[in-house]
């Protein structure tokens, strides 16, 4: 379980990595577009610098926590704590009653 973890924070790192250099592309691609169809002011490139850069990192940094999370073995712990509550809840539940049909 820990060498799993370990791992799981090693290739988590690796693809950060590479979620910031796509993210720096983006950029520069985003205002490479705008300086050859449109006209480039301080306002635009800060905007459009920060824009992109946070919307890219947030969304794909997301996605990689969420396969952080399943493969550091964290989902499973979580599924195992309450798979005794989840039992308890099933038995104790009482069965289900008839509805009456409203004319």
């Amino acid at each position: 379980m820990a060498d799993d973890r370990q791992t799981a924070i090693a290739e988590f790192k690796r693809i950060m990595k590479w979620i910031g250099i796509t993210a720096v592309l983006m950029v520069v691609g985003a205002l490479t577009y705008l300086k050859l169809f449109s006209t480039l002011d301080t306002v635009t490139v800060i905007a459009t610098t920060f824009g992109v850069f946070f919307s890219v990192l947030l969304g794909s940094g997301l996605f990689a926590a969420a396969f952080f999370s399943d493969k550091s073995g964290l989902d499973q712990s979580v599924t195992d704590a309450t798979k005794s509550e989840r039992a308890l809840a099933l038995a104790t539940k009482a069965p289900p009653t008839k509805h009456r049909k409203t004319p």
